[in-house]
């Protein structure tokens, strides 16, 4: 198939993709999904401590802890990380997610020295990919390239 060939002088113009959403919709999920993914860790961090055991009153306690302290500190990521350059935002982020993962890992038994080693596995390989992803999506200073 024969396709036209560039008219000289003429650079293609980067569209956004259309945001169907509303301001208030997405308001409601600056707040939704740091809760929500809170109240699921915190579920599965009191279901990995308890190992199908009974619950008790302390299993509770770890597990709305556990959603807290997670829907906090992500939601304050999610508010501070994109203000920064590219090469601490993939650090922050790969710090979080393998910290996230350490504390669950060691619910389940595991060696203090296993958790280590996984967390810092599971940290090492979301910085490649998130480094990876800030590289090709920002500029130096950390904006966005359009």
């Amino acid at each position: 198939m024969a396709h036209a060939a560039p008219a000289p002088g003429r650079t293609a113009v980067a569209t956004r993709t259309p945001d169907i959403l509303s301001e208030r919709a997405h308001a409601i999920g600056r707040w939704a999904v740091p809760v929500g993914l809170g109240l699921v860790y915190g579920y599965w961090a009191a279901a990995n401590e308890r190992s199908g055991g009974p619950i008790t009153g302390w299993n509770l306690l770890l597990g709305f802890v556990s959603a807290a302290v997670f829907a906090a500190v992500f939601f304050g990521l999610l508010q501070v990380a994109p203000h920064m350059r590219r090469e601490v935002h993939a650090v922050v982020w790969s710090s979080f997610a393998g910290i996230a993962f350490g504390f669950m890992y060691s619910l389940t038994g595991a060696s203090i020295l296993r958790s280590v080693v996984m967390s810092l596995a599971v940290a090492a390989t979301f910085f490649v990919i998130l480094f990876y992803r800030y590289y090709t999506h920002e500029d130096a200073e950390g904006h966005r390239i359009s």
